[in-house]
């Protein structure tokens, strides 16, 4: 089958109902990850040192006690979201080891999906001065989320045929745009309308809510659309326990990764670039408030922007990756990410024009490359072997996230401007972008036993 003739093809009901998983957990990502809940546990943490909450003529200036150690109630949910991220990176690959040998990886990827919504409903009682409450829960919100994404993905391999996962990829990441940029906007409107007589917290709290029921309930389609399969990997012997065997597992991959060659370098590649990706979202707003002058209410435009342009961007993505392959798309796409930092380097302030446009360029790139780096990385795996080499795929990307970011700060710090800073990271796509070039990607499917699709 041509990859021309593939772009057409409709989506199967199985696929249709793997693309609505990426419906349900944007909600956690947007609402609850990307805007509310960092603001919201600040200001938790403020008044748990300072006595207040809000002020924006006064800044806190006093310290928690985290076990001992004191930190700065501003920085304290940076502090949360490194320590789930160093976490994430030591429990993913045992989550995948587990999943390649269960008998229902829908089963296991509903059951983690719905414990991370149930740990998020119970940020609608963080309040008051209780951030321990909430640093914990967010804790725990994020390794279940991360956990049933590793699952997720090695679905997909299940699902799609090797000349549909580039398209199926990509239209599970725009449906997830759309459904995470729609509630978002709505709880947007929910605090800045403020009905019913509600406070801006109980706005908050009220939204937080949402965004755990709508990721429970949407999840409720993958699990009922979804067929189980039987574990592809070697029948586990009686005399071990399953855990037992994943931990075996996961030492036996991370030695015999040295025999794909090409699987490595993409995860290194990918190491690099998607840190890029990563920092360039995580500090966009720190850059439009500090160095671009703009109120929160622009920032909210934007993000709503990236959202819904990323709908497009992806299925924009995956169509040309229907032409040309996914390896060179997402080099294509890295080459853009450098022209979006360059520009965002030059951007004037106060300007909102230029900010819009630069929104809308990162909309168009990011569902792209980071839908297709999951398409392209199934190709590379071992059949069989799914869920743990997707559970090294996150754990390379939250165990390493930290460098972007870090390099961002010192930059900054160096020369008292966030310009340089946002410059700097062009280092990542380069750096990613050659080593993506140096990969040879029909090659590392044939080393990994899989057919190679009409065009890679």
């Amino acid at each position: 089958m041509s990859g021309r003739k593939t772009d057409k093809v409709k989506a199967n009901p199985e696929q249709r109902a793997w693309f609505f998983y990426d419906w349900a957990n944007s909600a956690y990502i947007t609402t609850i990850g990307t805007v509310l809940y960092a603001p919201y546990l600040t200001s938790v943490a403020e008044r748990a040192a300072c006595g207040f909450v809000g002020d924006e003529d006064r800044k806190c200036t006093e310290n928690l006690s985290v076990l001992g150690l004191s930190v700065s109630a501003g920085s304290l949910v940076f502090y949360v979201v490194t320590l789930a991220t160093v976490i994430s990176a030591f429990v993913l690959p045992i989550v995948g080891a587990i999943a390649d040998r269960v008998e229902s990886k829908k089963t296991l990827m509903a059951r983690l999906a719905w414990s991370g919504a149930a740990v998020a409903a119970l940020m609608f009682f963080v309040t008051g001065t209780n951030w321990q409450l909430g640093a914990a829960l967010l804790v725990v919100a994020n390794l279940f989320y991360a956990s049933s994404i590793v699952v997720y993905d090695a679905i997909l391999v299940e699902v799609a045929e090797p000349d549909e996962r580039d398209r199926i990829s990509s239209r599970g990441w725009a449906l997830g745009y759309l459904g995470g940029g729609l509630l978002l906007a709505i709880n947007l409107a929910l605090v800045t309308v403020l009905p019913f007589g509600l406070s801006t917290e109980m706005a908050v709290r009220i939204s937080l809510l949402s965004a755990a029921l709508w990721w429970a309930y949407f999840t409720l389609i993958p699990y009922r659309g979804i067929k189980d399969r039987a574990p592809r990997g070697a029948v586990p012997s009686d005399d071990a326990t399953l855990m037992q065997r994943s931990f075996g597992q996961l030492v036996r991959t991370l030695r015999e990764l040295r025999n794909y060659p090409q699987t490595l370098l993409f995860l290194v590649a990918y190491l690099f670039y998607n840190d890029g990706i990563q920092t360039v979202i995580y500090s966009a707003s720190v850059y439009g408030d500090k160095e671009l002058g703009f109120e929160t209410s622009v920032l909210i435009a934007t993000i709503l922007v990236v959202q819904f342009v990323g709908v497009v961007g992806a299925l924009v993505f995956g169509r040309l990756a229907a032409r040309i392959g996914s390896h060179r798309t997402i080099l294509y796409g890295l080459g853009v990410w450098i022209l979006v930092v360059c520009f965002g380097f030059f951007l004037p302030k106060e300007q909102i024009a230029p900010f819009l446009l630069l929104a809308v360029a990162i909309g168009l790139v990011l569902g792209g490359t980071q839908a297709l780096s999951r398409a392209f990385f199934s190709q590379l795996i071992p059949r069989g072997r799914e869920a743990e080499y997707f559970s090294l795929y996150q754990a390379c990307e939250r165990g390493t996230s930290w460098m972007g970011t870090l390099v961002f700060g010192v930059v900054h710090q160096l020369t008292d401007s966030y310009r340089p800073a946002i410059l700097a990271l062009i280092a990542f796509f380069v750096i990613g972008g050659v080593l993506l070039w140096k990969l040879d990607a029909r090659r590392g499917i044939v080393e990994a036993g899989n057919i190679a699709p009409a065009v890679v």
